[in-house]
């Protein structure tokens, strides 16, 4: 499996799959009401895609929250999940803006993934709470 990360501009055709992907998981999977799942963070954010074989398979989004990027939307294709590419799209992410943020990061992890989001360095703060529906916690890396 050959796996690519690259940074989309917004609008671009890869960052349009990107959404479609988002939405596949989050609207049509997890029944996250669609007016949630797209914002205005979107205009600003820098968007990630992970290519495999031509397909975008995974996508994330890192807003400006000065002094802190704010990790989110991350998503990895159902058929694609377990092969390490959600891993490989945070840690790019990551070192691609730590300079930007000086490494300091936070996000909304659903509950159940908190375990992998703890492997890139971030723990949880505060109590848990409902966003789509779905049970979150804040979490942050430093």
């Amino acid at each position: 499996m050959e796996l690519a990360i690259l940074s989309v501009p917004i609008f671009s055709e890869l960052a349009n799959l990107g959404f479609a992907l988002r939405k596949q998981v989050f609207v049509v999977e997890q029944k996250v009401p669609a007016d949630e799942e797209f914002d205005t963070d979107d205009l600003t954010a820098s968007h990630m895609v992970a290519i495999v074989d031509g397909n975008v398979v995974g996508v994330l989004r890192v807003v400006a929250d000065v002094p802190h990027g704010r990790i989110g939307r991350v998503v990895v294709k159902s058929d694609m999940r377990g092969k390490g590419i959600g891993e490989r799209l945070m840690s790019v992410a990551m070192a691609a803006h730590s300079g930007s943020f000086g490494g300091r990061f936070y996000l909304s992890s659903q509950v159940d993934k908190v375990g992998f989001y703890g492997r890139h360095g971030f723990r949880g703060y505060g109590d848990t709470y409902l966003d789509g529906g779905i049970p979150h916690i804040s979490m942050k890396n430093y």
